[in-house]
This record gives structure tokens, sequence and C-alpha cells, in this order.
């Protein structure tokens, strides 16, 4: 069993969720959140927000730890048992850009409901719905500032 670590963001701006669709080879196709392997040196902030901005263009900022996803997949000859950190995160503006090099084929943000329906893995749909509880509260709190550093 290989064990394996990666770091994403939920990223919002004005009550809307980044999502990206990857398209490889037309083996793999569906809607998910940006989220990456840890890098040697990087602490798992570090990567989210590193993962955030090379898959989607986006410079985000940290709200807070929203917790951790896990599942496991089959890779020739081994199994791979992933662990995912997910962060909230704001961004100030709603530009993206899909990574190419990685089959990111279209980028957006979209509206709660509809990224619900739109997200591929069960997991990422938990995660996202985590998330916009805690956006509401905040927002609702007056807390909610996309430009603020919270982290």
């Amino acid at each position: 069993m290989i064990e394996a670590t990666s770091c994403g963001g939920v990223v919002i701006h004005r009550g809307k969720i980044l999502t990206l669709f990857k398209s490889y080879k037309n083996r793999y196709e569906g809607w998910v959140l940006p989220k990456g392997t840890v890098e040697e040196g990087e602490t798992h902030e570090q990567t989210a927000l590193r993962e955030v901005q090379e898959e989607a263009g986006v410079r985000g900022t940290i709200v807070r730890y929203i917790g951790k996803s896990q599942y496991n997949f089959t890779v020739p000859d081994d199994v791979v048992t992933k662990e995912v950190h997910w962060y909230l995160m704001a961004a100030d503006n709603y530009h993206s850009r899909p990574q190419r090099e990685e089959y990111f084929i279209d980028s957006g943000y979209y509206k709660y409901h509809e990224v619900y329906h739109l997200l591929r893995f069960s997991n990422e749909k938990q995660i996202v719905e985590k998330a916009y509880h805690e956006y509401l509260e905040l927002r609702n709190s007056g807390l909610w500032v996309n430009s603020r550093k919270y982290y």
C-alpha cells in the first residue's frame, strides 16, 4: 500500500465556489476542486495555496482549515491511500485560468447548488457542504471579507 498526502482549497468569491473540469485522454472527465501533492519542505497551507494558484490561476487567501477526506484508488500492482487536507479560501475576483498541462480544460465560479451537482466525487461534495456552511456563518456574522488575510 502506498500512502499519499494532498492539500486543496474550497475557494469562494461573492458566494460562488471555484471548480475545475478535467479531461484526461477521454478516460477521466469530471468537475473537481483544486488540490495536489505536498512537496518536500512545504506545509499543508503552502501546498493548498500553491495548488490553487497552479491549477486555477487563482491567488487564494486561507480563511481556515475545514477538514480532511480520505480515499483509495488502484495503480498497477498496488493500492494508494490518499489523505487530502482542505482549506476554506477567499479570492478577490472571479478570474481563473485552468492549467492545461494537468488536463484542466475549464474553470469557473458556480453557485453552491450547481457545484454540489457538478462535482464528480462524493468526498468533495461533503467538503464543499462543510466549507459553504462555514462561509455562510462567517458572512452572516460580518467576518467574511474577501481581501482580508485570515490565517
